[in-house]
């Protein structure tokens, strides 16, 4: 944090009061250095948002606490079922409100090895749409702010909020600061668990991948164990929200949090006894991280022109899971090239074009040429999306 913030922090929240935190920092992460040595995952915590009178987010026919509990006992009884030696407990299993400072002392309470935190996304806007997952952690812009102030409001339900949050205030930015003390311990962890996580969803269920970010949630603030927060998907979007509520849809996010479940708990079991890296998230281990310039445009395009613009066509020839040289005589007679990541794999496109239909035609080159795989890709600030995605932009650019 940076020491004009610090210097804030300690004025607005007391010096006793930031040490006292400090110290909790360093007894809280005990039980995570436990889990490093033993490489397992005993007991996992699985959060629906919301719940009771605080019914989240709504949409046109649906509200985010139905949708949310429902993935959440789908996706513990996948864990259940599939890994009897894990402890799954929930935060709530019926329609009935839980206040946040209660959900992290459940899982507190059951010394809970992970924390995974349910929601739906919402907007003033129609238009966005896509998955994103949450770490604890700094809001790096105002759109995460603003998700973490969404979800952070719930405490506005609860009697005496002020006495049991210490004077929080979720519409304070300020206030937000302090969160990330409490889980720096658990960042590496963390955010391998949101890479999976956010992998998984976007691979599975076809999500805009809005990427891996940080902001402070007080769901996550003093969990004594890895955590992240999983927005699924915009119920302020009609088509999204269908999906959402939705008996598929719901049956398919709770097997992507599930398989990431499976994924992270091998991932701990192969780092059984090797120190945390701190800077694991600045050498690649996370894939998707702080999309934030993509989803910002998304969200809120500056104007039709420049929206317009963005969404490109290109023809995609081939697809590895090594990298390969854009100077390869593979694709020697090729133009434009251009390298992607996707559902794991790097993938290679040529050709760049401003219609689906001069695609085609450079597409039918393309496969006269050897690559008989070939097809038409949209493109939207170099970043692969679907055709329903692309026709969408393209509409509300007119």
């Amino acid at each position: 944090i940076k020491t004009k913030k610090l210097i804030a922090m300690m004025v607005r929240f007391g010096l006793k009061r930031l040490l006292f935190i400090l110290c909790a920092l360093f007894i809280l992460s005990m039980p995570l250095q436990a889990q490093m040595r033993e490489g397992k995952i005993k007991k996992v915590v699985i959060d629906a948002g919301h719940g009771g009178k605080d019914p989240g987010a709504t949409g046109l026919r649906s509200r985010e606490k139905d949708i949310v509990l429902s993935i959440a006992l789908k996706a513990g009884k996948y864990i259940s079922e599939n890994f009897p030696d894990v402890e799954v407990i929930y935060t709530r299993k019926t329609d009935e409100f839980i206040e946040l400072y209660r959900r992290a002392e459940i899982a507190n309470e059951h010394h809970a090895d992970l924390f995974i935190s349910i929601h739906c996304n919402s907007s003033k806007s129609t238009k966005p749409y896509g998955a994103e997952t949450y770490v604890m952690g700094l809001h790096k812009t105002n759109a995460n702010l603003e998700v973490a102030k969404t979800e952070n409001a719930a405490i506005l339900y609860e009697e005496d909020y002020s006495k049991k949050y210490d004077g929080f205030d979720p519409n304070s930015p300020e206030a937000h600061i302090i969160f990330s003390l409490y889980q720096n311990a658990y960042r590496t962890y963390s955010l391998k668990l949101a890479s999976l996580t956010q992998s998984q969803i976007v691979e599975r269920s076809s999500r805009f991948d809005r990427g891996v970010k940080e902001a402070g949630f007080w769901v996550l603030y003093k969990t004594a164990m890895p955590g992240i927060l999983i927005e699924a998907g915009f119920i302020s979007n009609k088509e999204e929200e269908k999906y959402l509520a939705s008996e598929i849809g719901q049956t398919v996010i709770a097997s992507s949090v599930y398989r990431a479940f499976k994924e992270y708990k091998t991932w701990v079991a192969s780092q059984a006894g090797k120190p945390i890296e701190d800077n694991a998230h600045d050498k690649g281990e996370v894939s998707s991280t702080d999309k934030e310039s993509q989803t910002e445009v998304v969200q809120e395009p500056h104007n039709d022109t420049d929206q317009q613009s963005d969404v490109v066509w290109r023809v995609q020839i081939a697809s590895s899971p090594e990298k390969i040289s854009l100077k390869s005589n593979k694709f020697k007679g090729l133009k434009d090239l251009f390298e992607y990541e996707h559902q794991r794999m790097f993938k290679y496109t040529a050709g760049m074009f401003s219609s689906q239909e001069l695609a085609k035609k450079y597409m039918a080159e393309v496969r006269k040429q050897g690559y008989k795989d070939a097809f038409v890709v949209p493109f939207y600030n170099d970043h692969r999306i679907s055709e329903e995605q692309a026709k969408d932009l393209l509409k509300t650019s007119h």
